[in-house]
């Protein structure tokens, strides 16, 4: 019984958790500066390991999900390939239609190499519309979707890289009321990169250490029509995270991981009114040494524009916070996530997912388990919101269910 002791200890310890003003009309930095972006069911857990370790999957061990969060780590698999369908209920308690669905296959190729593709279709479930108590009621049936390929290569033993390239379409737009209406799409790629250790012996146990990073959803912005104000920018993402193995005996494992994460898109910039300074070289930034000639304007107060391409934007992203440094270091989250396997047939999983609070303020524990019956894998994981904003996933239970073929084909270590 102590190796479970062990593990239910990990998890009570990863659950435990100038603006200048100036003569112009200025508003202190508001209490939320959450950075939004188009299609931000991307950012979604859709499988029920990842969820259930607090939304991480970028250096945890390869399994058929893997495309969501790190397709390198296919080149690690000990299977030949997997077949995966997950579902995700979405805003539970308020809709029961309202969903995310993932279909996920991966083959390895061989010793070096392996593909995977991936199809997420996320439903917002149907919407009546309705003009009058005279007119028959307007039912539609907006949706957003994804496919995505990718290829991974082992460049050493212990280390690996992947790309994945990736279709966006968001039909959001409501053609019954708009006749112009045409479903926005985009496309984006993913870097990745993984790192698995080999089986070290240390005094009373067996060790491993893994370390993993992915660049998300890099590419254009996506637009709903022609005008460059409604296009958004995808919800390019960039990962690292690490972790070791405790590999107690041949039966029992115990595994620790830890991510940070940050959205690599502009902050959005503070704006005022000017009332005292002419913005003489046209900038629309405030300069103290400009005419002042008492008129009203409207400006950026702090921060930079926002109105860049998307891959201007990645770099923009680590500079332009209006709070300086401080708000940049908020701009990343972080988790914890603990595994205990036996035999490689049972899981209990723990995690915990952090955010700051005027950054999305996203704050959960998460638990979950897995059973695997014969090449068969069943996740569970269920989501407790620590946060005084309400999750949309919240005291939501979400499943995957995976098959494996060739088993134990590859032997790692």
């Amino acid at each position: 019984m102590r190796y479970p002791i062990i593990f239910l200890t990990l998890l009570m310890l990863f659950s435990s958790e100038l603006i200048a003003q100036t003569e112009t009309q200025v508003n202190p930095l508001p209490d939320s500066r959450v950075i939004t972006t188009g299609v931000p069911f991307l950012l979604i857990a859709s499988d029920a390991r990842a969820a259930a370790m607090g939304d991480m999957g970028v250096a945890t061990h390869v399994d058929t999900y893997s495309q969501h969060w790190n397709p390198s780590k296919y080149a690690f698999s000990e299977s030949k390939s997997g077949f995966g369908i997950s579902y995700t209920p979405y805003l539970s308690k308020l809709v029961n239609d309202i969903s995310l669905g993932n279909i996920t296959y991966f083959n390895r190729l061989n010793e070096r190499s392996a593909f995977a593709a991936s199809f997420k279709y996320f439903s917002l479930g149907e919407i009546e519309l309705v003009q009058d108590e005279f007119s028959d009621a307007l039912v539609t049936k907006p949706n957003e979707l994804t496919m995505d390929v990718s290829y991974s290569l082992r460049l050493a033993d212990q280390f690996s890289m992947g790309v994945s390239l990736r279709y966006l379409r968001s039909d959001l737009k409501i053609s019954q009321v708009d006749d112009t209406a045409i479903a926005a799409s985009s496309y984006a790629v993913d870097l990745s990169g993984y790192y698995q250790g080999e089986e070290q012996a240390y005094n009373d146990f067996n060790g491993r250490w893994r370390a993993g990073f992915i660049i998300q959803n890099l590419g254009p912005k996506i637009k709903y029509d022609e005008s460059a104000e409604t296009a958004s920018f995808l919800p390019t993402m960039l990962r690292l995270g690490g972790g070791f193995d405790f590999i107690l005996d041949s039966y029992n494992k115990v595994s620790v991981t830890a991510e940070f994460s940050k959205l690599l898109v502009p902050t959005p910039p503070i704006l005022g009114t000017f009332t005292d300074y002419n913005d003489a070289n046209g900038n629309g930034i405030f300069d103290e040494d400009e005419e002042q000639i008492g008129q009203s304007y409207p400006g950026i107060i702090s921060g930079k524009p926002n109105d860049v391409d998307f891959l201007a934007g990645v770099f923009q992203s680590f500079s332009d916070a209006p709070g300086g440094f401080s708000e940049e270091l908020r701009e990343f989250t972080w988790s914890l996530g603990a595994e205990y396997t036996y035999e490689d047939s049972f899981a209990l999983r723990a995690g915990f997912f952090n955010e700051s609070e005027d950054k999305g303020a996203r704050k959960f524990l998460a638990l979950g388990a897995g059973f695997k019956f014969t090449g068969t894998n069943i996740d569970l994981s269920y989501l407790f919101s620590a946060s005084k904003v309400p999750s949309p996933l919240e005291n939501t239970l979400r499943f995957s269910l995976t098959f494996n073929f060739g088993d134990n084909e590859y032997y790692e270590y």
